[in-house]
């Protein structure tokens, strides 16, 4: 069985609008501890994570400590908005939920989103085949995984994760096919797991 844990990126620095280069806020340095503490008996083969500093910085405290190195996949990024910031983020989200084909001018649909992802989460497994893997990345992006393989989850489920940060979210692959989907609230200590309705091997 090939065990991928994504990790939804702790509270970020709302101040910095580079989305590449937004840092972790005093509380997300902290909290990034919460992940460490969840890893540290996962019996981990490799550590990746989005470009974003903040998806690679709240896998790096685990990284560092036990000696791996985080290795980046620019695929695994977030979702661009457009090239300026949107203070209505509630609505725009909305809509691309309603819509996967939605997007701005110059940002992504969640389709799009989805799409590279999903081949990058495939990627990874058909590699490490077996393996313990982590995967630093975003509330966004990691929901329209979920969605890949759960086409029941949607906006709805979004706005009830949209303040988890970090977050947790396991992944049980037999081959490529995806088994096991149970997320990790690392605040309150719950699990859910979501039933898989999407398992073809493709």
């Amino acid at each position: 069985m090939t065990r991928v844990y994504f990790v939804r990126h702790a509270e970020p620095n709302y101040n910095n609008h580079d989305d590449y280069a937004r840092e972790l806020s005093a509380k997300g340095l902290d909290d990034r501890k919460l992940v460490t503490s969840f890893l540290e008996e996962k019996s981990i083969d490799v550590v990746f994570s989005s470009p974003f500093k903040r998806a690679v910085d709240t896998v790096k405290d685990f990284a560092d400590i036990y000696g791996y190195d985080v290795k980046i996949k620019e695929e695994f990024r977030e979702r661009k908005v457009d090239n300026f910031w949107i203070d209505n983020f509630h609505e725009f989200s909305k809509k691309q939920w309603e819509d996967f084909n939605y997007k701005l001018s110059d940002g992504e649909s969640l389709r799009q989103v989805q799409e590279r992802n999903i081949a990058a989460l495939k990627e990874v497994v058909r590699e490490y085949q077996d393996k313990g893997i982590v995967i630093g990345s975003h509330g966004t992006a990691l929901s329209t995984v979920i969605h890949y393989f759960v086409p029941e989850f949607s906006f709805l489920q979004f706005e009830m994760i949209r303040t988890w940060m970090p977050w947790i979210v396991y992944f049980a692959f037999a081959g490529e096919v995806c088994k096991e989907i149970t997320s990790y609230n690392l605040f309150s200590g719950k699990e859910m797991k979501w039933q898989i309705g999407r398992g073809e091997e493709e």
